[in-house]
């Protein structure tokens, strides 16, 4: 695998460069090596590997990130730190036949948010558009359900009258986009009644009862597998505390492993008790509890 080259010789510039130095390099690289204006062969490698270095240096914390690791922060091989729970190359899109998805990860442990966009799109953002290449792509929207997203589907859609197999990676959010040809795929996706998601970690809120959170227990609480698993109170838990289920997350987009099931007690009060009930939380509340 050939060695990345530093990002700093990319734009050519000096690592104690500016912002406004930083920006004025892009400027002058980006508009020499566009395709639509640049005919060499390597022309559009330079164009995206430019836009690369721009994405990276032009961000103060990611820039900060790269100078203290170097590529390896951003590599998975080696377990880069820029990607969220897991690892994972945030600059990767992964890959399937003619498919090409991109996203989003959340910062790790004190990682930069990553967002690898497109450099065509970067570069219309920058300039305002008037290339072909940028204004021919077209975008389209996709929603799916919360189970598809973290499962994985297959949807057929219909791009300009003809009928396209969209296949959508298990553990996509709202944000991912997949590119087809010329077109992207963005997903939107539905709320769950009873999951809510944070990356690739799940929480969900479960009833007990005083006793069961007195004395502690056993419930059953249902599990992104659709199935219902069971898990120990531990005696004088808490109303409002967070248990944690490691593995039973979202499985990760470009890495192996799932994110985590979070499931926050809340301690049912009863709105209206028997008179035996009274008499018996009396007895307690007279005992000192």
């Amino acid at each position: 695998m050939a060695t990345k080259r530093d990002y700093y010789d990319i734009l050519g510039i000096s690592k104690t460069s500016s912002q406004a130095e930083i920006k004025s390099a892009y400027r002058k690289m980006a508009l020499k090596f566009h395709p639509d204006k640049n005919k060499e062969k390597d022309a559009e490698a330079k164009f995206k590997e430019i836009n690369e270095a721009y994405q990276v240096l032009s961000d103060d914390q990611k820039r900060q990130t790269y100078d203290q690791f170097g590529h390896a922060a951003f590599d998975p091989s080696r377990g880069g730190f820029g990607g969220g729970a897991g690892g994972g190359n945030p600059f990767a899109g992964a890959q399937g036949g003619p498919f090409t998805w991109s996203y989003q990860t959340s910062g790790g442990q004190g990682g930069p948010d990553i967002d690898f966009n497109d450099p065509f799109e970067i570069f219309e953002s920058f300039f305002g558009g008037g290339f072909s290449r940028a204004a021919r792509r077209q975008r389209y929207g996709l929603t799916i359900e919360f189970m598809e997203a973290v499962h994985g589907v297959t949807k057929e859609v219909e791009i300009q009258g003809q009928k396209q197999k969209v296949k959508i990676p298990a553990g996509a959010n709202d944000g991912t986009r997949i590119r087809f040809e010329d077109f992207d795929i963005t997903i939107e996706v539905k709320p769950h009644d009873r999951f809510q998601r944070d990356g690739y970690d799940v929480f969900i809120t479960e009833k007990i009862s005083i006793t069961t959170a007195a004395l502690g227990g056993t419930i059953e609480i249902p599990t992104l597998k659709e199935d219902k698993l069971k898990m120990k109170i531990r005696p004088g838990t808490q109303s409002h505390s967070l248990i944690r289920l490691r593995g039973e997350g979202v499985s990760h987009l470009k890495s192996r492993g799932n994110g985590d099931l979070y499931v926050r007690i809340v301690v049912d009060v009863p709105e209206k008790l028997s008179r035996e009930q009274k008499n018996l939380l009396k007895e307690l509340q007279e005992a000192g509890l």
